[in-house]
């Protein structure tokens, strides 16, 4: 798990790659502290295993799913990444949480500069809009931003001087592909409102139907919540 509060701008080395699966190298520093093989590292905000270490760098692979729901597709030498390790168990939660699993790409519409901070307009499907509230989170290339604005076509975020200095966000432009990430508790949210006891409403909706013996009036509801006291 992540925080989405990126640890260290990175530089590809190469992208390697085998009809769309493959390997990644990246120049990296202080993510490497403490790293070992078999570690996770979020690299543009995509949760990638680390493979092997060199003394400025690491190798992780990269599967087929991972190129079709991400930008690694448009990933070449020498360009700039966002890196942060795996949450310690101990560490200060400071942004909020990210899985490192990406749920699609947005295209950068426009960068719009208001005093010191800079406003960000992403366009993004259906499939990723319907997750998206404003003031609440989403993860663009692995950072942690707060959503200012949404409608069914984009939503703005405000980016602040420190994130713009910190990471590869003020670096894009208009036209450009980025990683998002859901916040992954509306998504857990939805499937629990869509879950229905009996067969045929239940596989309507993409669940396995009741078990023999539970009730199928056990449909997760406003009226369901409040009768079990919440």
């Amino acid at each position: 798990m992540f925080t989405g509060l990126v640890e260290e701008v990175g530089t590809v080395r190469h992208m390697s790659t085998g009809g769309i699966s493959g390997q990644i190298a990246i120049r990296a520093d202080k993510v490497l502290e403490g790293t070992k093989i078999g570690d996770s590292i979020a690299v543009n905000g995509i949760c990638l295993t680390v493979v092997s270490l060199q003394p400025d760098g690491f190798t992780a692979d990269v599967m087929a799913e991972t190129v079709r729901r991400s930008s690694l597709s448009t990933c070449r030498s020498g360009d700039t990444v966002n890196l942060e390790r795996a949450m310690p168990a101990n560490g200060r939660f400071g942004g909020h949480i990210v899985s490192g699993h990406i749920d699609g790409t947005g295209v950068i519409q426009s960068m719009v500069r208001e005093e010191n901070a800079v406003w960000i307009t992403v366009a993004a499907g259906p499939n990723l809009l319907k997750y998206i509230v404003e003031k609440g989170s989403i993860a663009i290339d692995g950072i942690s931003l707060t959503v200012a604005y949404v409608d069914g076509r984009v939503f703005k975020v405000s980016v602040i001087p420190h994130t713009g200095e910190e990471t590869t966000l003020l670096g894009k432009k208009p036209g450009d592909p980025v990683n998002l990430e859901n916040d992954i508790v509306g998504k857990y949210v939805e499937k629990l409102m869509r879950y229905a006891g009996d067969g045929a409403a239940g596989q309507a909706a993409g669940n396995e139907p009741a078990e023999e013996g539970e009730s199928s009036e056990n449909v997760m509801s406003l009226e369901y919540l409040a009768s079990h006291g919440f």
